[in-house]
């Protein structure tokens, strides 16, 4: 059976670095996952008054649909002043909505957070880890994914090429794997 993976990356900027490592991590799946990028950034920004009133956005709506269909989740995510960018944080809101309806409940995850600089995303990859702890999702702990200098690891084309990186990211996605089966 195939294992579908929803891959909602934090940075909606064209030609995100972000995206581009997760295109990499998500091209090294092996055969019997299927990923797929989730738009997030279309969601209106979370209010309660939607549910509660029967007025639920139809992106609120196509998102929690589409995110109940999946097994397991990459998370990629830039780091904006130290943490988690709004729209990443929105999603996470979004789908843990209406109370007792939390889409999120078990899904295997992996975070992987992206920097041109050298702390490699840490405050915000520890942010989001926080966040998936509140909504029961099993997160990979080893290895931890911080990926920084990523403007001297793409090249033009948006691929990874150095071996040591790309051994790396096999770790992680072995990882991540493991985690989706026990699942």
């Amino acid at each position: 059976m195939t294992k579908k993976v929803a891959v909602l990356v934090g940075s909606l900027r064209k030609g995100s670095f972000t995206k581009q490592i997760a295109q990499n991590i998500m091209d090294m799946l092996p055969d019997g996952f299927e990923a797929q990028f989730v738009e997030i950034g279309n969601l209106p920004l979370y209010n309660q008054d939607f549910d509660d009133e029967g007025n639920v956005p139809s992106e609120y709506t196509s998102f929690r649909n589409t995110m109940k269909e999946m097994d397991a989740v990459i998370f990629a995510t830039p780091e904006y002043n130290r943490g988690i960018p709004a729209v990443l944080k929105n999603a996470l809101d979004v789908g843990s909505r209406p109370y007792g309806e939390n889409i999120w409940e078990n899904k295997p995850a992996v975070i992987i957070s992206v920097s041109p600089g050298a702390i490699s995303g840490f405050g915000a990859n520890h942010q989001l880890r926080q966040s998936l702890v509140f909504l029961n999702m099993p997160v990979v702990q080893q290895p931890e994914a911080y990926i920084g200098g990523v403007t001297n690891l793409l090249n033009d084309e948006g691929k990874v090429t150095n071996e040591g990186t790309l051994g790396f990211f096999s770790s992680i996605v072995e990882a991540f794997v493991e985690l989706v089966n026990k699942y």
